[in-house]
């Protein structure tokens, strides 16, 4: 529960002091009363209020002097001028020194509580949006694509394309690959980048609210339904709105979805209006979009309105360049990793396991390995449970395709030193060699380029 919002009285009127802190008091706020310039100067600055009630005319000087001491104590504070000699040019005055709302008396008590109600709403309203640029400056920084390979600067490109067109994008790609971040990216890419961004995993939304989820809903529209809620396209009004999964969208709202696309009309649940939306939309399914259209999971139609932009994000086993950056990049990011780097030879053992599970799984062993870490350098290979060369990695026969002896050396002793769980020491005795000798050959292990 949050503290009670402070509010400072600032009048000579002591009666009116009185009755305006027991008032706002029974109406749940914190009230001090002060009576000079002096006293509530000092009381600001210890008690930091939300909102001042300010005379300007008192005993030790005009009120509105005050205004600059108020605001270092409290930027966001809320003044409310109150004054028994009211005129345009003392108003005009006072809104241009930072007053938020200006009061004359006799000051009616219920219109006194409806000011400082407004006046403490818009400071929550100032906070959130603080709070949501603030967010939405993360979130921008983290949709940067890495990577450095032909297949990821085609990405790019396309990206760049298509963040200037307001048609649907359609991106594919196998679960873990950064369907969403791609989303992001063309977001804050493009003229959209300070309107809302929302997204919606559809596989993830219950059947029987992905509807009221997305379109909104009318009061009384089913039970429950006590309120009036606009959905994600007319939240996300002039922004983007990312569908993730949406091949496991119902049948039924696959069809409404498709209205909205062509129409640029949302009708929320239980209501016979449409509203207008200028929502564009991003989708992503990580089956082959032919296949689930085939299946009969994705309609058609709605296949060929979304398909206008399509973006296909390889697996990260076929751009094994991209991995060394990837690395350092999600280093960087995640919490303890400042500082963190990869062991000797780590990067080329990394290029060779097949990452089932794409760049979600690589942030996952690197964030293991992070809390597993014994000094700055971490040896995410040893987690790799199922690691194992792939099939075109493997010599087909003839002398050129046969990898160096030390190469599989190499190979052998990561191997062995996964089953043992890192262990060094069993390590050494399952390859029949000295303790010290393994720790050389992990020592001498050349590192891949960067």
């Amino acid at each position: 529960m949050s503290p009670p919002a402070q509010v400072l009285i600032l009048d000579d009127d002591r009666f009116f002091c009185h009755l305006v802190r027991d008032e706002l008091g029974r109406a749940g706020l914190d009230a001090v009363a002060e009576h000079t310039l002096a006293g509530a100067r000092e009381t600001a600055r210890k008690l930091h209020p939300d909102v001042v009630l300010l005379d300007n005319q008192l005993p030790d000087g005009d009120g509105l002097t005050l205004i600059p001491d108020l605001l270092r104590a409290n930027e966001d504070a809320k003044v409310i001028l109150i004054t028994g000699f009211p005129s345009f040019d003392n108003a005009v005055d006072a809104l241009r020194d930072g007053v938020h709302d200006y009061l004359t008396k006799p000051v009616d008590l219920e219109k006194l509580r409806t000011v400082i109600r407004r006046a403490l709403r818009t400071g929550e309203l100032e906070r959130i949006e603080q709070v949501a640029r603030r967010r939405s400056a993360e979130e921008r920084d983290s949709s940067a694509l890495v990577g450095v390979s032909a297949a990821w600067r085609e990405v790019e490109a396309l990206v760049q394309r298509f963040a200037a067109a307001g048609s649907p994008v359609l991106i594919t790609g196998e679960s873990g690959t950064g369907k969403s971040l791609l989303a992001r990216s063309i977001h804050y890419a493009g003229p959209r980048a300070a309107s809302p961004l929302l997204a919606a995993n559809c596989a993830a939304l219950p059947e029987g609210l992905i509807e009221a989820e997305l379109f909104g809903v009318e009061k009384g529209a089913f039970t429950g339904a006590v309120a009036t809620r606009k959905g994600l396209f007319e939240i996300a009004d002039g922004g983007t709105l990312f569908l993730d999964e949406v091949a496991e969208m119902p049948p039924p709202l696959q069809a409404k979805l498709l209205s909205v696309l062509e129409d640029g009309e949302v009708r929320r649940l239980g209501s016979a209006t449409c509203h207008p939306v200028r929502t564009r939309v991003l989708a992503a399914t990580n089956l082959p979009p032919e296949e689930a259209v085939a299946s009969g999971r994705l309609r058609r139609d709605l296949y060929y309105r979304l398909n206008v932009l399509r973006i296909h994000l390889p697996p990260l086993r076929d751009r094994p360049d991209d991995i060394p950056p990837l690395c350092r990049h999600l280093l960087m990011r995640l919490p303890p990793g400042r500082g963190a780097r990869l062991g000797p030879g780590e990067e080329r053992l990394l290029r060779l396991y097949p990452w089932p599970g794409n760049v979600r799984e690589l942030k996952n062993v690197l964030e293991r390995s992070l809390m597993l870490q014994d000094g700055a350098e971490i040896h995410p290979s040893r987690l790799l449970e199922a690691f194992a060369l792939p099939a075109a990695d493997l010599p087909a026969g003839g002398d050129e395709t046969l990898l160096p002896l030390d190469e599989l050396e190499r190979l052998h002793i990561h191997r062995i030193l996964r089953a043992c769980d890192g262990n060094l020491t069993h390590t050494a005795q399952k390859l029949g060699i000295s303790l010290s000798t393994l720790r050389r050959k992990l020592r001498d292990e050349p590192t891949a380029a960067t």
